[in-house]
């Protein structure tokens, strides 16, 4: 059997959205599921669209979900360069040949001869204003033209492009690996330009070429691609290279959240969600938050995204990268949209903090806690911290709220929440627990409850009715983890100084 090739190939173009990561993941996971390659291939030969910065972005994306190619711009390897713009050499000899072949002519028409066509059909009543087989013969084209005058214009240089001809009334049937037998008509097809006047190709000469010529076995790419299968069929057919043709899949569309359409970046701004991986600046200069710089794991995000739009056929949720490796298969991808869930992809990244946090991702939260200021010396207090919050963080940026009280002070305390049933007996509650506090032996949790509840019942005090003034003390609000856990932590001299402070608030003393 051949070995399996798959191919991510991005135009960049923009920010990587969500439809595209997850077109990278399926191929990723179909490539090592059956031990094959994946190949990252940057689509740039539209160069008036192209973005600086956006193929980096590309690759710092694939990095942090990790689904590292094996080929690629920055990975070089046997069928290289891996960028379309660096094999511009290579396609007019195949654009050529189709020529030659008479699957293909050259077209002389400027785009105020093209845009004149389209208004004399429009005025017609025509309902196709394609270039196409209805209208070829009237246009200035070597279909149309004597030979010696194309002769004359491609001497001189004459600006021009190659078209594929597409041959009228064939109805153009193959298998799509998710979709099953499909049929166009070519009737509804236009004769595409190959090669444009610049010397570049279009996207579809040169996807068909890189294809065959890197050896790629199966093409998954997204449904909006679809229309434009039988024109990439008749390529692989009109070049000779049909047994080398790879199996065909098109991945359905990540909707938006009411269902409705596509999931687009005007979606994510009107929503307030995150439709890009990662932070991408856009061409307005606006700064667009990702996944990532909005707490998630990439654990997380990758077993999220694998999900809109597949299973495994089980009520499981919860996959490593191995386990989706292990159980993917194109054929459980659906054929329908999925609709994205902001609020479920939170889930998914609680989850995971949950599951992950005691496996090296510590790391992140200091990260995280360091760059607010907060600096972390003991690497083993703040694990201790996080597992006693991370069932409380829903975002990796929870932490700083959940977690920030224990390396500095409360800059405020809410003392309104306590002031209403405040009194001298509580008041007295509390100097005794200081008393008892300063001579207790053991600063451990259960000691610490225990000593609290002996004094509340000497105080003839429920312990409930203090416990939430002592937590508002330590933290400064009414959240965290439980109270003793939190004093057991922060040490005697810190909870002490603390209950020391909330009294003098609450005492109105200075």
């Amino acid at each position: 059997m051949k070995k399996v090739r798959v191919r991510f190939a991005p135009s960049p173009t923009g920010g990587l959205h969500l439809g595209g990561v997850r077109t990278a993941l399926y191929n990723y996971l179909f490539a090592k599921k059956h031990k094959g390659d994946f190949i990252l291939r940057i689509e740039d030969t539209d160069q008036s669209r192209y973005v600086e910065g956006a193929e980096q972005y590309i690759v710092e994306c694939l990095a942090w979900c990790g689904i590292q190619p094996n080929e690629g711009p920055h990975q070089e390897g046997e069928y290289g360069p891996y960028r379309q713009s660096k094999r511009k050499d290579l396609y007019k000899k195949y654009a050529e040949e189709l020529v030659q072949k008479g699957h293909a002519y050259y077209a002389f028409d400027t785009p105020e001869e093209i845009e004149s066509l389209r208004e004399k059909l429009k005025s017609e009543g025509k309902s196709n204003l394609q270039y196409g087989y209805h209208v070829r013969y009237d246009m200035r084209n070597s279909l149309s033209l004597p030979a010696a005058e194309t002769e004359a214009l491609l001497k001189i240089n004459f600006p021009h492009v190659i078209r594929i001809k597409i041959e009228p009334n064939e109805i153009i049937q193959f298998k799509d690996m998710i979709r099953g037998d499909m049929e166009m008509d070519t009737n509804n097809i236009d004769d595409k330009v190959l090669l444009k006047a610049d010397g570049m190709p279009t996207y579809h000469l040169a996807v068909v070429v890189d294809d065959y010529l890197m050896k790629i076995t199966h093409v998954f790419r997204g449904e909006e691609w679809l229309p434009s299968a039988p024109v990439h069929i008749l390529l692989w057919k009109y070049f000779g290279w049909k047994n080398r043709m790879p199996e065909w899949a098109h991945f359905p569309l990540i909707l938006k959240p009411d269902g409705n359409g596509k999931l687009s970046k005007r979606d994510g701004e009107r929503l307030g969600i995150p439709v890009f991986p990662m932070q991408w600046k856009d061409a307005a200069g606006d700064t667009l938050k990702g996944f990532k710089e909005l707490g998630f794991l990439p654990e997380a995000f990758i077993n999220m995204l694998a999900l809109l739009g597949w299973n495994d056929g089980t009520e499981q949720e919860i996959f490593s990268l191995n386990e989706l490796i292990a159980k993917f298969s194109i054929e459980r991808v659906h054929a329908s949209g999925a609709k994205f869930d902001y609020e479920k992809a939170k889930w998914f990244n609680h989850e995971w903090i949950k599951k992950s946090m005691g496996n090296g991702q510590w790391a992140i939260v200091k990260n995280i806690m360091e760059d607010a200021g907060i600096k972390i010396d003991d690497d083993e207090k703040l694990k201790k911290i996080i597992e006693l919050v991370k069932d409380r963080c829903t975002l990796l940026t929870d932490f700083l709220h959940q977690s920030s009280f224990f390396f500095k002070a409360p800059q405020t305390i809410d003392t309104a929440s306590i002031q209403p049933k405040w009194n001298e007996k509580k008041n007295q509650f509390f100097v005794e627990l200081i008393r008892s506090y300063q001579l207790i032996n053991q600063w451990q949790h259960d000691d610490l409850e225990k000593t609290f509840k002996e004094i509340a019942a000497a105080s003839q005090i429920k312990s409930g009715d203090v416990l939430l003034p002592f937590r508002i003390m330590l933290v400064g609000a009414k959240y965290g983890p439980g109270v003793f856990d939190i004093a057991s932590v922060l040490g005697k001299d810190e909870t002490i100084k603390r209950i020391e402070h909330g009294l003098t608030l609450l005492n109105n003393k200075s």
